[in-house]
């Protein structure tokens, strides 16, 4: 009998031990609020520039003045290598559709020598532009969209130069609970020398909260973006309405004389379905749109 106890006991261990083997965390796709990959938007198609709409300073909406703007081998091009020198014409290409609730990446490196007559501060220099109104709001001579700027800065291999800043183009923002009025604000990122690949991301609710990330942590963050201000010319007055909150708009990338390339932008819209029980519910929705559950 004391034997056939000691069996059981045995047995009963095992079991036991069996039970709380670890087995590992669970796929990312399946963990709650991590998007699967098929969720992210692809702005950048890797092949074409279809969706996307191109403007330059002092050019009709819709010239791809040089062919700067190009998709070649799987790559989105900013290129210069046709311009015989540079006037003025700063270039944006704008995605077809805006957002409000987002989350943004892009895959950057700069390559190459930044184009004859651009100016000093504009080497190695790009920008993803945020919160913009339509491009066809945009005057013909008109530098720059009303917009955020994610600046994105090359180090130039003489000392520290931050990426992911923030510009402000005919905008304001609130930045540690004050209107922040200064054009350009550099973050807390570290240099990024010569032509190797970088990972920006930027988490954006609305007018509510506008985060800059790099290497997974959190470079500058600022809210209540609005209308106001310079560093944009010339502008039409019905459009540009000092005081008026960006809650949402338009995505460009830039054409700012330096060239660069993108292998990636991609998109995860943070507005959707928040009903549970529909199979268009996502857990990381920051914004509820019911008709999305349709």
């Amino acid at each position: 009998m004391r034997a056939l106890l000691d069996h059981l006991l045995v047995a009963v261990a095992v079991l036991t031990a069996v039970s709380v083997v670890p087995t590992g965390p669970p796929a990312l796709a399946q963990q709650p609020g991590v998007p699967a990959a098929a969720d992210w938007i692809q702005l950048f198609n890797g092949r074409d520039l279809a969706d996307w709409t191109i403007k330059f300073a002092k050019h009709d909406l819709g010239e791809n003045l040089y062919n700067t703007f190009r998709a070649e081998d799987g790559l989105l091009k900013v290129r210069y290598d046709k311009w015989p020198s540079f006037n003025g014409e700063f270039g944006h290409m704008f995605y077809k559709d805006p957002f409000s609730y987002y989350r943004i990446a892009a895959e950057y490196r700069f390559v190459g020598s930044q184009v004859t007559g651009g100016p000093a501060w504009a080497n190695r220099n790009n920008g993803l532009m945020l919160h913009s109104p339509h491009p066809r709001t945009m005057l013909k001579d008109q530098d720059f969209p009303i917009s955020l700027e994610v600046q994105l800065l090359g180090g130039l291999g003489s000392g520290p130069r931050t990426t992911a800043n923030l510009c402000t183009p005919g905008t304001h923002v609130v930045m540690n609970g004050q209107l922040h009025t200064q054009h350009c604000t550099n973050s807390t990122s570290q240099t990024y020398d010569g032509d190797q690949w970088v990972r920006v991301e930027v988490e954006v609710h609305g007018d509510e909260l506008i985060r800059h990330v790099i290497d997974g942590r959190t470079v500058i963050e600022y809210s209540k973006p609005q209308i106001g201000g310079g560093a944009v010319s010339p502008v039409d007055p019905a459009v540009k309405v000092d005081g008026t909150p960006l809650t949402g708009g338009y995505i460009s990338v830039q054409a700012e004389t330096a060239p660069i390339d993108f292998r990636k932008i991609e998109l995860l819209n943070l507005e959707g379905c928040t009903d549970r029980s529909s199979p268009r519910y996502r857990p990381y929705t920051v914004k509820s749109n019911p008709a999305m559950c349709r």
